[in-house]
């Protein structure tokens, strides 16, 4: 079968992508397609096939920045001495604007940790737990920590779901961690001094909806978070494949939180056990996109994704490694695509179910075919990636 560009695959299924292809600039749509062969020594090798990706034409990431947070968390405990990914926290509040936690019920051991937070953030993409870990590591050292890896375009200005000002989100909250009575490591409130604003306006759409008042002017996205499509995938690789990045490029993990992380990238609602989710609200797609994300059915056990979504604004993003350990089947795809036909931003009214859901689910299951059928001199062992 002889190589297609992702173009040429979206112009081939009419039926599904040409709806989406007559709008592709008003979509937004970006694609970042990467096959993986194995040599003799199972060592990954990559080819990217890329669609319409460029850093230059921002889209909101929503919650896809949340690998970022997960990772530079794990990093940074690494770097304290006697602390872990499960050892229980207390966050204080050192402004009126910030909230403190001592107690989280749905814990294994009903307190706060790192990796209780991490967890919730990949399994529902709970926003709470990301927050904490923006705070955990700083804002200033959220963004210098990618920048000196080499992961440039990115801005990770805000917490989610907050309407904190961009003064208050420099701020981050004060953490202690403790075992029984013993502090074991105390870090003050953090401020960052640099502003992390875009240097140019990032107008969006035609208009906002603010305290209930519609704005009739575009949306200005330069205070807001960014990460390219590239750095997404990036990321991904550097959990997924670590040693197929540059050694600047990877991130300190020990085994141990690797495979913690991998773990909670892809464990299901239904397989957690703290906390307990209720099946029929966060069903196996709830944030699995790709190939499933336009049903509610139950996801084949021998397919897997590894990965972390975004939906906020019309934006719809996902960035995924998949993989099928009966077929051999093994790729990243990360996609992202705009749906808010009114160009108005906070209305709610979006074409998530319409378009959105549909074109990221299709995408997969057309990608992943296309990988059932194509030929390779080394079946992968994916025995790394079949987790309990």
């Amino acid at each position: 079968m002889g190589e297609r560009t992702v173009q040429q695959i979206l112009e081939a299924n009419p039926e599904l992508f040409a709806s989406v292809l007559e709008y592709i600039e008003e979509r937004e749509v970006q694609i970042l397609y990467t096959q993986i062969d194995r040599d003799d020594q199972q060592r990954p090798h990559f080819r990217e096939q890329a669609y319409r990706v460029d850093a230059d034409a921002y889209f909101y990431p929503a919650s896809t920045l949340k690998l970022a947070g997960a990772l530079l968390a794990l990093e940074k405990l690494g770097r304290v001495p006697g602390i872990d990914r499960d050892t229980p926290l207390r966050i204080g509040s050192a402004r009126d604007a910030q909230e403190a936690v001592e107690v989280d019920e749905t814990s294994p051991s009903g307190r706060p940790s790192i990796a209780h937070y991490i967890r919730k953030l990949f399994v529902v993409s709970d926003n709470d737990a990301y927050n904490r870990l923006y705070e955990f590591v700083g804002q200033e050292e959220m963004n210098r920590g990618l920048w000196e890896k080499g992961y440039r375009e990115v801005r990770l200005t805000h917490r989610l779901s907050m309407a904190l000002s961009p003064e208050e989100n420099r701020h981050t909250n004060p953490f202690e961690f403790y075992r029984g009575d013993e502090i074991l490591y105390r870090q003050p409130a953090q401020y960052n001094e640099h502003s992390l604003n875009a240097d140019r306006a990032i107008e969006k759409g035609r208009g906002e909806l603010v305290d209930g008042a519609l704005l009739n002017r575009p949306k200005d996205f330069s205070g807001a978070n960014f990460m390219s499509v590239r750095v997404l995938q990036d990321l991904l690789r550097a959990v997924v494949f670590p040693a197929s990045m540059p050694p600047e490029r990877r991130f300190a993990l020990s085994p141990g939180d690797r495979h913690f992380l991998l773990c909670a990238m892809s464990m299901l609602p239904r397989e957690c056990a703290y906390p307990r989710y209720d099946r029929a609200q966060y069903y196996d797609s709830y944030v699995k996109f790709f190939m499933f994300g336009d049903n509610k059915e139950a996801i084949p056990q021998h397919i897997r994704l590894f990965n972390k979504v975004g939906l906020a604004y019309g934006y719809l993003i996902d960035n995924a490694y998949i993989v099928d350990f009966e077929r051999g089947v093994e790729f990243m795809l990360t996609a992202v695509i705009s749906a808010n036909e009114n160009g108005i931003y906070n209305d709610g009214q979006y074409e998530y179910d319409a378009v959105s859901f549909p074109f990221l689910a299709n995408l997969g299951r057309v990608i992943y075919e296309r990988e059932v059928q194509r030929r390779k001199e080394v079946f992968p062992d994916l025995s790394e990636f079949q987790l309990h």
